[in-house]
């Protein structure tokens, strides 16, 4: 007898995350110093409650259950400092990088053994429709951003800490996900209705309608506000290096290397254009916001941060021959590359024999890029 013929993979999933949380909360209780101050806390949480804050460190004392900025505290942010406070900065660490990797990873599964039970072909018009959610998370990130601006111009946030974590990575993938997977469950409903023809039109619209609401808020705050100002140069000249360099690879791909284009079609054009405006927001935000006269916007991931100091260490600084470049460049043709070599693993075979499986990969691999893309690409717009 073989035992995955006895096993619902739907229960074993639940039933695996259903452990695993009560795991983890379990050894918070029993081992809360090691578990929950080292661990979940100092690589999870409090980065995310600096960020809220727009601190440059959050400082918790294990004894007293204290949190208090860096500023605040006795040796400010030195970690060695203390004897046993933990201090969390904003935004990744290797360890936190790693548990988001494996979270993801799990979640994917189960999100797949969810879209199981729907029809959703045809696959590829399902891909495009959830593009502009993945605009949407990227905008919604740039909320609280401007939470953290008013904060700081003296105001009172219109959603405070710790309603706001919602807002912050990694939870917002959890508030994305779960507004898209409403409006996913509304368009199927409208379909089996006969109210409309298809599901991923209105799928498509209700994503539109989020990302327009969102961006529309951001503007509002430009018009209403001084802690808040509209650059729009800055979107255009991302999405416009974006879009031109996307387009140029497709057609090189697709005359050069057609093998990485015939599986995926326009797909692959949406995959690249969304790491491409990753690349190219990272690039200004790290080397030119000073046209704008705005501030430092440094890269907060490991890996940008490592491959911003070797590359200002081999140029001997920002200059080549004497001419400024900046040192995060190598970082937009990275966010090219990487793509291009994925998509060749979605050849034709691949894309008939696992469409469903495919496509939901495909769109995770734009939504790594296309989310934090748009973020960054929005939030200096903003100057926020």
């Amino acid at each position: 007898m073989d035992l995955s013929d006895d096993v619902d993979p739907a229960k074993a999933w639940v039933a695996a995350f259903i452990t695993g949380v009560v795991g983890l909360v379990a050894a918070a209780l029993l081992f809360t110093r090691q578990v929950y101050h080292g661990i979940l806390w100092r690589y999870f949480w409090g980065p995310v409650h600096a960020d809220a804050e727009g601190a440059e460190c959050m400082v918790r004392f294990p004894d007293t259950g204290r949190t208090v900025p860096g500023e605040s505290a006795e040796f400010g942010c030195s970690a060695s400092a203390y004897d046993a406070a933990a201090v969390a900065e904003p935004g990744y660490t290797v360890v936190s990088t790693l548990g988001y990797i494996l979270v993801l990873v799990f979640m994917l599964v189960g999100v797949y053994l969810l879209l199981q039970r729907f029809d959703l072909s045809p696959y590829r018009n399902f891909f495009f429709a959830l593009v502009p959610f993945m605009l949407f998370g990227g905008a919604l990130r740039t909320v609280e951003d401007a939470f953290v601006a008013a904060q700081r111009a003296g105001e009172t946030p219109a959603v405070e800490f710790p309603a706001s974590a919602v807002l912050i990575s990694p939870f917002i993938y959890f508030t994305v996900f779960a507004i898209a997977l409403a409006a996913f469950l509304a368009s199927k409903w409208l379909s089996l209705q006969d109210l409309t023809e298809t599901y991923y039109y209105p799928l498509a619209a209700i994503g539109s309608t989020v990302l327009s609401g969102t961006f529309g808020y951001l503007l509002s705050l430009a018009v209403t506000t001084d802690y808040v100002t509209l650059h729009a140069s800055i979107l255009v000249i991302v999405i416009g290096v974006a879009t031109v360099t996307a387009a140029l690879t497709y057609a090189a791909m697709d005359r050069y290397w057609p093998i990485v284009t015939a599986g995926t079609g326009l797909m692959s054009l949406v995959v690249i254009w969304g790491h491409a405006i990753d690349g190219a927001a990272n690039v200004l935000a790290n080397d030119w916001t000073h046209v704008w006269n705005l501030g430092d916007y440094s890269a907060k991931h490991p890996f940008n941060r490592f491959l911003i100091d070797t590359t200002n260490s081999l140029q001997g600084g920002t200059e080549i021959a004497g001419v400024y470049v900046g040192d995060g460049w190598p970082f937009f043709f990275v966010k090219i590359v990487v793509p291009v070599l994925i998509l060749s693993v979605f050849d034709e075979q691949f894309m008939e024999e696992s469409p469903r499986f495919a496509v939901m990969l495909l769109g995770a691999i734009v939504a790594v890029g296309l989310g934090p893309g748009t973020r960054d690409m929005v939030r200096i717009a903003f100057g926020i």
